[in-house]
């Protein structure tokens, strides 16, 4: 697999040297030289297969020789050990539920295929892989466990103060072992940014063997693609072969890989990229002016991103038509109060519990289908978190619904141990090279 920076299509890089660098030092984001089309003959018969039979195939093609068959078989099947089932609520309306991993995120499927990916091809002898990590919510509790005791690995996992519901922090900052947290005093896109500079800065490049697990990270976004060709598989079954995906968005990886998948052939009608108030792509699909802003603070925080990175990788895969991305995607954005509407009418219509970052999904979809209803379409909304995360948004009547899993109960038990800092890149840089 060879890869290439999207400020500078002349670059080619090994799968390896990707995964390990992150992000190429012109601040572009790394992306396949070639996007392989699936065969037919695997498409039309996706319901024949298992989740991890789908995911080795996909990647497979993506990656090539860069890992031997049984060894990327071996990495699958111990990385997405879990299921992501597609739960029908009425016609035509299903809800693929990503969070049966071990963090009930469905950062778990990029963590946990990322952590071994990187394990895998780190040699006895070489030097400390460090690996940062900025999380509005669920990436850091994915990361951390995805890489917990993961030998001759080290994980910096920044989140925003305030900004991350407590069972979130409490994921973040009660591993130990390889993994830190720090606390910085500002929003997620400040968190991103000291990631960002710290892989430019050419004294902690010499210090350090730096490496991302954020969506920059090309590892992340491959195993993203698998739940999309595996949803499309579960709804084959049903005999449905028309979708549309409506997909929660903050720092577009999840629908970017999406996107990865319908480029590789998955025959997916049409992208819904649903935001909360930090609308900045929602905007661009209306007005064609990209325009970051900084990030607001809102129920569904894991969405908080004004500036979100992974748009430039969603741009690039539409550069030779700039006008089907609009075509293939439409943006909606939601407010606080509307969200916590949708949370009342899916429990209230389907007896369900959904996290804010579903709801605002559910609406989405809700909203396009009334414009766009097609009998023979199904729409899939993601689930990207459980339920129990957020135990604040819900009122009593819907919280006292909500299951709370074995793991999450136990974490209150545990110590916090984060270190607290300022926003600005001196501070974090000498935090850096004072704990090495």
């Amino acid at each position: 697999m060879k890869l290439y920076s999207t400020k500078n299509p002349a670059t080619r890089v090994s799968f390896k040297e990707a995964v390990f660098n992150s992000m190429p030092q012109d601040k572009g984001l790394y992306m396949p030289v070639n996007i392989p089309r699936l065969e037919d003959n695997f498409l039309n018969h996706l319901d024949e297969y298992t989740l991890p039979e789908i995911a080795f195939h996909v990647a497979q093609k993506l990656i090539g020789d860069d890992i031997p068959a049984d060894d990327l078989k071996e990495i699958i099947a111990d990385a997405i050990s879990f299921l992501a089932p597609a739960v029908k609520l009425e016609e035509n309306v299903f809800v693929l539920e990503l969070w049966h991993g071990p963090s009930l995120a469905f950062k778990d499927f990029g963590a946990r295929f990322m952590s071994r990916v990187m394990s895998y091809f780190l040699e006895k002898g070489e030097k400390q892989l460090d690996v940062l990590v900025a999380t509005s919510g669920d990436t850091g509790g994915a990361v951390a466990l995805g890489f917990l005791g993961v030998p001759n690995t080290r994980v910096t996992i920044l989140y925003p103060k305030g900004k991350v519901s407590d069972i979130q922090e409490l994921q973040l900052t009660t591993n130990g072992q390889n993994i830190r947290a720090v606390e910085v005093d500002g929003t997620f896109d400040d968190c991103q940014a000291l990631v960002k500079q710290a892989f430019t800065d050419k004294e902690l490049n010499e210090k350090f063997r730096l490496t991302s697990a954020n969506s920059i990270n090309i590892s992340r976004l491959i195993p993203q693609t698998f739940y999309y060709f595996n949803a499309y598989a579960q709804l084959l079954k049903r005999d449905i072969n028309k979708v549309v995906f409506s997909v929660p968005s903050g720092n577009f990886g999840n629908i970017g890989a999406g996107l990865l998948a319908w480029k590789m052939g998955l025959p997916v009608s049409h992208f819904i990229a649903a935001t909360n108030v930090n609308d900045t792509v929602p905007e661009f699909l209306k007005t064609g002016v990209y325009q970051p802003k900084p990030s607001v603070a809102t129920l569904s925080n894991a969405m908080d991103v004004g500036d979100p990175s992974n748009w430039v990788r969603i741009a690039d895969l539409f550069k030779e038509d700039a006008e089907a991305l609009k075509t293939q995607v439409t943006g909606y954005s939601y407010t606080d109060e509307q969200t916590l509407e949708a949370i009342k009418f899916i429990f209230d219509n389907y007896n369900y519990v959904a996290c804010p970052h579903t709801a605002i999904a559910w609406q989405a979809l809700r909203d396009w289908q009334q414009d766009n209803y097609k009998r023979d379409t199904a729409g899939i909304f993601l689930s990207t978190a459980h339920p129990c995360k957020f135990p604040d948004v819900f009122p009593e009547s819907i919280g006292g619904k909500v299951d709370v899993p074995e793991q999450v109960a136990g974490l209150s038990k545990k110590q916090k141990h984060a270190t607290a800092l300022g926003k600005d890149f001196a501070g974090f840089k000498d935090y850096l090279l004072k704990n090495d």
